[in-house]
């Protein structure tokens, strides 16, 4: 049964008050502490993710542990640089004025995130907040019991109750926290959910986040280079057995090449997996029964290319493309996040962004070409959260660029500074001097209008 979580938010918000969050000497030992127990517990991640998604330890490492050892270490590396006042331009119209923006921490922040990466999206996520000097209550996923399990202990390990806290539990326990008054809500998932968190949020005007996900596209050019395009395609297709927000939702291929293409990645699939995917130990399962008989069910959707082999007892889906697809068939109307590619074929520029804009903005979109003018017209006119141009997936792992979606993928952003700002209140300030004392905007105004008006032009 949930629990009210009032006396833990009370405790949180005692301890904000403190301000010993705000000093950054103490968010600095906090994250050096995180840092230290991930790499003393490397193997228990490990095996905690081979039990709930049959993750191999170079995917876990790769795609789970290196995100957020990334993430404590840019933090580390710029936090007193970050937490700086910001001095700004002042308008001559406020003439011996300084302005500064300060960083100020939000206060108490909820955590909700996935099951898809339940240690990459925790820690990373946890990661800015703690820099930006906030107290957090996380409420990992209980689709991946083992890995939230552990999460939940780590946290315990690193933080006092006060400061950082883990929740489990399922949707009665997420239902309860939202009734809670927190000061922003981060949320990492779907769209329908994360539009209940919306409305949750609303009671309080809280501010949130919003990652979510969408029908990201891939598209392939005819000048792209055909061998490398497929290889980096299916690597960021599968990886994960396809449960990514920012996989390759569906292959957009110009019609000259797609036969060709398929070809390829055919070959380069049997290369990545072997004659029978299911032996590999690097191909992921499925999290659940109930996403492997909603994936499994598309897979009745156009032409069978390759793959498609599955077996529900061990949760496992083979990778699958499949052609002859139209947008009515029912593999195109949400977001897959699985095994299954759909293929769908184009003659021009213009077909491509008539097809992707009259659609929800995707989080992420990609373009394999060698045209630098298609590159600059993709990216001008069509809107969505962020991509690459020749790779997939990586621009979410730079920290020097922000992560996040748009319109129906989501709001507001994260990773490195784009992180620490999210969780950061932007305080403007501008530092006036007494003298000299302009009486400009005093009454009487008589005909200063004049003088103001001057000072627009």
């Amino acid at each position: 049964m949930p629990q009210n979580y009032s006396k833990l938010l009370e405790k949180q918000r005692d301890f904000f008050k403190t301000g010993k969050t705000k000093d950054v000497e103490f968010r600095i030992q906090a994250l050096r502490k995180l840092k230290k127990v991930i790499i003393s517990r490397n193997d228990e991640i490990n095996k905690a993710l081979k039990k709930d998604l049959n993750k191999s330890e170079f995917e876990t490492f790769t795609s789970e542990i290196a995100g957020p050892l990334n993430e404590i270490n840019f933090a580390l590396k710029k936090l007193h640089s970050w937490t700086k006042p910001l001095k700004v331009k002042t308008p001559l119209i406020l003439f011996r004025g300084k302005s500064c923006v300060y960083y100020e921490p939000f206060g108490t922040v909820l955590i909700i995130t996935p099951w898809n990466y339940p240690f990459n999206l925790v820690m990373s996520i946890l990661t800015g907040a703690v820099a930006a000097g906030n107290c957090c209550v996380v409420k990992p996923s209980e689709l991946s019991p083992h890995t939230s399990g552990l999460v939940s202990e780590i946290i315990m390990e690193v933080f006092d109750e006060e400061h950082c806290a883990s929740v489990n539990g399922g949707v009665s326990e997420t239902t309860e926290l939202l009734k809670e008054k927190f000061d922003f809500i981060h949320y990492t998932g779907s769209t329908n959910v994360g539009k209940v968190i919306a409305r949750a949020a609303a009671e309080y005007l809280t501010p949130i986040t919003l990652e979510l996900g969408g029908k990201s596209p891939c598209i392939v050019d005819k000048s792209a280079d055909l061998e490398a395009s497929a290889r980096r395609i299916l690597w960021g297709k599968f990886l994960n057995a396809g449960q990514t927000c920012v996989a390759p939702d569906y292959l957009l291929i110009h019609k000259d090449i797609k036969k060709q293409f398929l070809d390829i990645m055919k070959k380069e699939l049997l290369k990545f997996y072997g004659e029978n995917p299911e032996e590999s130990n690097d191909y992921v399962r499925i999290i659940n029964e109930k996403h492997f008989d909603r994936i499994a069910s598309l897979l009745s959707c156009g032409n069978i290319i390759t793959g498609g082999r599955t077996n529900r007892e061990k949760l496992y889906i083979e990778p699958a493309i499949i052609d002859g697809i139209t947008w009515d068939d029912p593999v195109m109307r949400d977001e897959i996040f699985g095994p299954v590619f759909p293929v769908l074929e184009y003659e021009n520029i213009d077909e491509i962004v008539e097809m992707i804009t009259s659609r929800e903005k995707p989080l992420a979109l990609y373009l394999f070409s060698k045209n630098k003018s298609i590159w600059e017209r993709i990216i001008k006119e069509i809107s969505f959260g962020g991509g690459c141009i020749n790779d997939v997936i990586f621009h979410q792992v730079s920290y020097y660029l922000p992560f996040g979606g748009v319109g129906n993928s989501g709001m507001g952003a994260y990773h490195g500074k784009w992180g620490f700002e999210t969780f950061s209140h932007k305080k403007g300030i501008l530092n006036k001097s007494l003298w000299p004392e302009i009486k400009l905007f005093y009454p009487p105004y008589n005909e200063k209008i004049k003088f103001v008006k001057k000072f627009l032009k």
